[in-house]
């Protein structure tokens, strides 16, 4: 008599490539490699990053062009997966989306900005809450705006 082994039914795991791959998939976009990097650096960010610091963070597991990082932050912003922040000085920072991943820096939150050092700070614990007493632009009345708060860091005061 022949006996039957199967193999015990095996639970998927998902991890962020895959979640990154579905997403970019959702919005449109092919699930390269470059553009996975992009993500997975943006996602260990505890802050939001300008390009030169994407570019650093994947310079150290291997050469990029930064053309093409440059190309990949702005493609991602259009198809609403990272948000392009500019916070009072002139180069944009990019952040993950609400709906990019799940985890730190996905729901709208403000940020921090220090007038010496010009470090940037998830503001994820402070709550903004907008009122107004007359008519305000629709971005205004959506809550579809950046927060802003400016002073000295823990580091420079």
């Amino acid at each position: 008599a022949s006996m039957s082994t199967e193999a015990a039914p095996r639970t998927p795991t998902i991890d962020l490539s895959d979640r990154a791959r579905a997403r970019l998939r959702s919005a449109g976009l092919r699930a390269t490699a470059p553009r996975l990097a992009v993500l997975e650096v943006l996602e260990a960010a505890q802050r939001p990053l300008q390009h030169a610091e994407v570019m650093a963070a994947l310079e150290a597991k291997g050469a990029q062009d930064r053309a093409t990082v440059y190309r990949i932050l702005h493609d991602l912003s259009e198809v609403g997966l990272l948000r392009r922040l500019t916070l009072g000085d002139q180069p944009w920072r990019f952040e993950l989306a609400p709906a990019a991943v799940e985890g730190h820096g996905n729901d709208p939150h403000p940020h921090f900005v220090c007038t010496d050092c010009g470090g940037v700070q998830c503001l994820d614990a402070v709550e903004v809450t907008l009122k107004s007493s007359g008519a305000v632009p629709r971005s205004v009345s959506r809550a579809a705006v950046a927060i802003q708060l400016s002073g000295r860091c823990d580091d420079c005061t």
